[in-house]
C-alpha cells in the first residue's frame, strides 16, 4: 500500500531528485553533512548521514513567489547566514550546527514583511529523507509529538534507512509577537503525519469571512526558531528511548536563551498562609468538635487528601523552625475520622459528608496520596502518622491486586466497581502504580517487611510499556520516577533505574519549555510549568509543588551515576518552580485577569490561598478556584529551599537543592550543589532584620570567586555553578 502524500511532499521529492541545481551552501553536522538547497516555492536545509543512509530535510522558508537568495556575513555562533528577498519581504535565516557532544542544528528564520500580510497557511517544515532522498522511501515511527501547549516537540526514528533517533524542538518562546499579531496560539502546532512532520506555522481558522490580523509591515517578527538533535542508533527499548529522549532535551534545551528567575521570599509568604489557615473562616470548618481543612475558600467537603497535605507541610514547617506549629496538633486530631475501621481503609470524606457526594466513590490516586504523606510524617518519627499509615496498608494492597496494577479513574472502595474506567484518551489513572510503589516502599522502610518491596516492584513492572503514555497526572509521575530510583538502590536492578527515565520522559514532555506571552500570560510565567494532566489546558499549584517534593527525594536517592542530562532537567524544572509558583497566589497578578466565574469558591485576594489555575493561552487565571489545599506550597518552598545557618546573622536561600553542607569553620561553610553541569544557580544570602550583614566571599572548589550582587538591604545574590562544591566565608 502507497503512503498517502500531499502536494508538500510530492513537491520536496520532485525538487530533490530534479535538475541537481548546486546547493547553496554546505556545511558539516558532526559526522553529518548538510546543505541549503534552493527549489520552486521553498529554501531547504538538507542534512545527510551518508550514501543511502537517509537523512531529513528542514524547510527554511515557504515563498510562494520569485525570490533570490543571498549568503550574507555571518554573526557571532552561526555557520552559515542567508537573506532571502521576494515582494513577500525579507527572510533573514541563520544555521548553527554543532558536533562536540549530541549532533545538532538550530535554524531561526525572521520575516521582515514588505506589507502588512495575512498568513493564511505554511506548510510543516520537516520530512525524514529515505533512499534517493525520497519521503515517501523512509519509514520510521513517531515516539511523541506536542501536546497543546506543551513543549513544541516531535520525537521520531527513521528505520529504513538506518539514519536513527531525531528530536525536532521548537522554541515557541522566540514566536511571541508573530502569536500577539495573528492572535493565533502554537496549540499542538508540533508534531505531523508521517512523512510530513515538525511545525505548521498558527494561522487564523479559516471560513467564509476569516479574521485579518496581518504582520505589520517594516517589523521584524520571528517564524521558526527549530532545533534538531540527532542520534545515530534506534534504542532498542522503551527505557533507552526516554534515556536518549531526555539526553537530547537537555541538548536542545542547553542552546536556549533561559529566562532569568527572581528572588521569591518563601518564608514570608508561608507565615501568612499559616496566619490565613488559622483565622480566615472559610478556610476550616468544624465536624465531631474537630478542625478540617476547606479544600477551596468556603468550598467543598473535608477529604483526606486536603487534611493530611496540609498537615504534612505544616508538620515538615514544624521541623524547620525547631518547634510545632500549633496548627498541626488541631489538624492531627480529626484524622482518624476518615478512617473505616471495616474497610480499614482511609476513606476521601468524612462519615457525614453530604448526599450530594458519593461517599464510597473515589479516584484511584486518592488512595495512595493521603498515605504517601502519612508515611513521610512516620519515616520522620511521627508515631501517630506511623499507626494509621500502617492500619491503612493492606487495603491499598488489596485495591492494587484487585485492578492487577492498572487503575482505573475512578471506583467504589466499598466493592472496586468501578464508576469511570478511562479519561478522554481511554487511559485509566496510568500513574497510579509509581505512586503505589513508592508508599509500598514507605512501609518496607517502617517494617523491613519484604512483601511491601514485591508490591512495589510488581507495579513498576507493570508500567513498563506504556511509553510516553505513562503520564496521567505529574506530580504521580514525580513520585514514580522518585519510586523507581529508590528501588534500584535497594535491589541494585538497573532496570529500575531506567525506567525511572521514562517516568521522566513522559513527565517532561507534558511540560511547557516556552515563556509564553499571549492574552494574560505577560503577567505570570509558565516556564517549565508541567500541566496538571495528561489533557490539561493549565498548570496546577498543586501539581507542582508536589512534584518538585518528589523530585528532591529523586535526586537524593539517583547517585553520581544519574544521566547528567536528567539531573539537569530535574534541577531546572526545581528552580523555576520556586519563582514561578509565586504567580499561583491572587495578590501577584493584576486583579482584572482573575476569573470571576470559579468552578469552587471564590477568589480572595487578601488570603495567602494559590489559585488552582494558570493558562499558557492567558485564559483568566482562577476559573477552578483558589486552592485551600495546595496551601503547603509556600511550607514545602520555604523548608526545601531555605536553610538557617547556626550562630550566623543570616540564612541562606538556594534555588538548586543543596546536596551536602559542612560547618568547616567558625566562619565558613562547604555546600554541594546538584545540579546540571552547564547551569548557573541563584544563592541568596538573607539577613537577619535586625542585625547588618556581615561581609561574605563566595569561592568554587577550584577557588575561583563568586561575584556577589548586593540586592537591598539585607540581602546579596551570588551566581555559582549550579554543579559543585562552594566555600561560603563571612567575617563581623
Amino acid at each position: 500500500m502507497e503512503v498517502p502524500a500531499s502536494p508538500y511532499v510530492i513537491a520536496l521529492r520532485d525538487a530533490l531528485g530534479g535538475s541537481g541545481d548546486p546547493p547553496v551552501e554546505r556545511f558539516r553536522v558532526g559526522s553529518m553533512t548538510g546543505e541549503i538547497l534552493s527549489a520552486d516555492n521553498s529554501l531547504w536545509v538538507v542534512i545527510r548521514r551518508g550514501r543511502d543512509e537517509g537523512g531529513v530535510a528542514l524547510r527554511a522558508a515557504f515563498i510562494p513567489m520569485a525570490f533570490t537568495w543571498k549568503v550574507v556575513r555571518r554573526r557571532s555562533g552561526e555557520t552559515v547566514r542567508l537573506r532571502v528577498t521576494s515582494a513577500m519581504g525579507v527572510h533573514e535565516i541563520a544555521i548553527r550546527a554543532g558536533g562536540d557532544g549530541l549532533e545538532h542544528v538550530r535554524m531561526t528564520v525572521a520575516l521582515t514583511p514588505a506589507v502588512p500580510t495575512l498568513i493564511p497557511f505554511m506548510p510543516r517544515d520537516l520530512y525524514p529523507l529515505g533512499k534517493d532522498d525520497d519521503p515517501l522511501a523512509a519509514l520510521g515511527i513517531v515516539e511523541a509529538a506536542q501536546r497543546g501547549l506543551n513543549c513544541g516537540i516531535v520525537y521520531f526514528h527513521v528505520d529504513t534507512p538506518a539514519f536513527g533517533n531525531v528530536l525536532y524542538f521548537q522554541n515557541l518562546t522566540a514566536m511571541n509577537d508573530y502569536y500577539r499579531a495573528t492572535r493565533t496560539s502554537p496549540d499542538g502546532a508540533v508534531g505531523g503525519r508521517w512523512p510530513e512532520l515538525g511545525y505548521l506555522l498558527p494561522a487564523p481558522a479559516q471560513s467564509g469571512r476569516p479574521p485579518a490580523d496581518p504582520l505589520p509591515a517594516g517589523v521584524e517578527v520571528t517564524l521558526s526558531d527549530a532545533i534538531l538533535v540527532f542520534r545515530h542508533h534506534v534504542a532498542p527499548h522503551e527505557r533507552e528511548s526516554a534515556r536518549q529522549f531526555l539526553q537530547m532535551l537537555g541538548e536542545a534545551y542547553k542552546l536556549l536563551d533561559l529566562p532569568a528567575t527572581q528572588y521569591r521570599d518563601w518564608v514570608a509568604r508561608a507565615e501568612r498562609t499559616l496566619s490565613d489557615l488559622d483565622e480566615a473562616p472559610e478556610a476550616t470548618i468544624r465536624h465531631y468538635g474537630c478542625r478540617y481543612i476547606h479544600p477551596y475558600t468556603a468550598s467543598e467537603y473535608p477529604d483526606s487528601m486536603v487534611q493530611i497535605s496540609v498537615l504534612a507541610a505544616i508538620f515538615d514547617w514544624g521541623r524547620w523552625r525547631g518547634e510545632p506549629h500549633p496548627l498541626e496538633a488541631e489538624l492531627r486530631r480529626g484524622l482518624r475520622r476518615f478512617y473505616d475501621p471495616k474497610l480499614k481503609a482511609l476513606r476521601r470524606y468524612l462519615p457525614n459528608v453530604g448526599k450530594d457526594k458519593d461517599a464510597d466513590a473515589v479516584d484511584s490516586w486518592y488512595l495512595y496520596h493521603p498515605v504517601l504523606n502519612l508515611g513521610r510524617m512516620a519515616l520522620a518519627g511521627d508515631r501517630v502518622s506511623r499507626r494509621l499509615f500502617l492500619d491503612s496498608i493492606d487495603f491499598c494492597i488489596e485495591a492494587a491486586r484487585h485492578f492487577d496494577y492498572r487503575w482505573p479513574i475512578q471506583y467504589k472502595v466499598t466493592d472496586f466497581s468501578v464508576i469511570t474506567a478511562t479519561a478522554n484518551d481511554d487511559r485509566g489513572q496510568t500513574d497510579v502504580g509509581g505512586l503505589y510503589a513508592y508508599v509500598m516502599l514507605q512501609a518496607h522502610e517502617l517494617t523491613g517487611e519484604p512483601r511491601f518491596l514485591d508490591e512495589a516492584k510488581a507495579a513498576i513492572r507493570t508500567a513498563i510499556g506504556m511509553r510516553f503514555n505513562l503520564n496521567y497526572q505529574a506530580n504521580l509521575t514525580a513520585w514514580g520516577a522518585a519510586a523507581c530510583m529508590r528501588l534500584y538502590r535497594i535491589s541494585d536492578d538497573v532496570v529500575f533505574a531506567e525506567q525511572s527515565y521514562v517516568y521522566l520522559a513522559s513527565f517532561f514532555h507534558n511540560t511547557e519549555i516556552w515563556e509564553s506571552r499571549l492574552e494574560h500570560a505577560v503577567h505570570y510565567k509558565n516556564f517549565l510549568g508541567a500541566t496538571c494532566l495528561q489533557d490539561a489546558p493549565y498548570m496546577a499549584v498543586y501539581e507542582c509543588f508536589d512534584a518538585f517534593t518528589a523530585f528532591e527525594v529523586y535526586l537524593d536517592q539517583s547517585g553520581p551515576d544519574l544521566d547528567p542530562a536528567v539531573r539537569m532537567l530535574v534541577a531546572e524544572y526545581c528552580k523555576y518552580a520556586l519563582d514561578r509558583a509565586w504567580y499561583y497566589y491572587p495578590d501577584a497578578l493584576p486583579a482584572e485577569i482573575l476569573a470571576t466565574d470559579n468552578r469552587n469558591g471564590h477568589i480572595d485576594r487578601a488570603r495567602s490561598f494559590p489559585l488552582e489555575d494558570l493558562y499558557p493561552d492567558g485564559q483568566c487565571a482562577g476559573q477552578v478556584g483558589q486552592e485551600i489545599y495546595g496551601a503547603g506550597a509556600a511550607m514545602v518552598f520555604s523548608t526545601r529551599s531555605f536553610h538557617p545557618v547556626s550562630g550566623a546573622p543570616f540564612r541562606l536561600f538556594c534555588d538548586h537543592f543543596i546536596r551536602g553542607s559542612e560547618r568547616i569553620g567558625d566562619r565558613s561553610l562547604s555546600l554541594v550543589l546538584d545540579g546540571g553541569e552547564t547551569c548557573v544557580a541563584t544563592l541568596s544570602v538573607v539577613g537577619d532584620a535586625r542585625r547588618k550583614l556581615p561581609r561574605l566571599t563566595v569561592v568554587t572548589a577550584g577557588g575561583d570567586a563568586v561575584r556577589g550582587h548586593p540586592c537591598g538591604k539585607g540581602r546579596v545574590d551570588f551566581h555559582p555553578p549550579a554543579s559543585g562544591r562552594l566555600i561560603i566565608s563571612w567575617s563581623e
